[in-house]
């Protein structure tokens, strides 16, 4: 039986950064147990998260279930005739649920007794067919707190829905999931690259997207390359930074194509604790605070911006003006807890 790869990709609106993680390793578990239910044989699925999409990609996907062999065991014989030999009422209802009648059963022996029995020979169905209904049930069991609808339609989801590709090798899968017919239009970055283009074949995701959307659809690359850029930047000052999971995780959820900028603070804010500025910078504006070797608090904080720019020093700059009222803030409810004595 050939095999071929399976691509599904549901593009959205931004997606819960901190649920991004979640809704994408729930997404590949039930599409997993959709297919080791039917029966349909595989290799790896794997999944893809980025902000505006959810993806899979199973591996070597059978084009269709396994022919089985069927056997269905009927009433007792002594249960399912009567005196004159008449078929009883268990015995023609258990028939009509197989599908034939009960002079077709076959009879079963053994050492237990003697029973009606049906076999059939069930040809496995297409993996084609089933696609459509397993992505829908994978999708809708998917631990989304509160769902939105949007438009005039009823259809319920996470954020509203635009595109919907299946391919199965270079065919799509016809579907209509969360409201979108299924083709193979992929949407790229929202400001970068290509804002669309088709895809031929399913093993060509992700590496199109990549290359003509700029879009990086592989979340654990995507934290990666943002954690390794993040050390490169604070050694070329000298520093360390505050690179804590959730947050990178977080960062990662929000950007489709990281830059890992560096930017500064006045001194002057360094007389605040540094526990308040670590709080704003963190918590407020996502950015990763940078320490010295002996664990002093540096003016610099690290940033992930989701674009390429021609003048990145204006997206710095930007930044910069961004943080500096709310640091502005902090120094001054510190020092006004200062003119009161415990």
């Amino acid at each position: 039986m050939s095999e071929k790869t399976f691509l599904v990709e549901i593009g959205t609106e931004e997606l819960p950064p901190k649920a991004l993680r979640s809704l994408a390793e729930s997404f590949a578990a039930n599409f997993t147990a959709e297919l080791d239910n039917a029966g349909l044989a595989h290799g790896t699925v794997q999944w893809f998260a980025a902000p505006r999409r959810l993806a899979l990609k199973v591996a070597n996907l059978a084009e269709a279930q396994p022919d089985r062999e069927i056997e269905k065991r009927g009433p007792a014989i002594a249960q399912a005739f009567d005196a004159e030999g008449k078929p009883s009422k268990a015995a023609e209802g258990w028939a009509r649920g197989c599908g034939i009648t009960v002079d077709q059963a076959e009879r079963l022996t053994t050492d237990k007794g003697e029973w009606l029995l049906y076999r059939a020979h069930v040809k496995g169905e297409s993996t084609e067919a089933l696609l459509p209904n397993m992505v829908a049930t994978s999708l809708a069991k998917l631990p989304i707190p509160k769902l939105m609808r949007w438009g005039a339609s009823d259809v319920h989801f996470v954020r509203p829905v635009h595109t919907v590709t299946l391919l199965l090798g270079d065919k799509v899968i016809p579907a209509t999931i969360l409201g979108i017919q299924s083709d193979r239009v992929i949407r790229g970055h929202r400001f970068m690259g290509e804002p669309e283009f088709t895809i031929d074949n399913a093993d060509q995701y992700p590496e199109i997207l990549r290359e003509r959307g700029k879009v990086i659809a592989d979340y654990e690359e995507r934290k990666a390359k943002i954690k390794a850029d993040a050390e490169e930047a604070a050694r070329k000052i000298g520093g360390n930074a505050d690179l804590s999971e959730s947050l990178l995780e977080e960062v990662a959820s929000l950007v489709e194509w990281p830059v890992v900028l560096t930017a500064k603070f006045e001194e002057k804010f360094l007389a605040v604790p540094a526990e308040a500025l670590v709080y704003t910078m963190k918590g407020d504006q996502k950015y990763f605070p940078v320490y010295a070797n002996d664990g002093k608090l540096l003016p610099n904080f690290i940033f992930v911006a989701n674009i390429e720019s021609k003048d990145p020093q204006q997206i710095i700059s930007g930044n910069e003006k961004v943080v500096r009222p709310r640091l502005a803030d902090a120094e001054f409810f510190f020092n006004t807890d200062r003119k009161k004595r415990l």
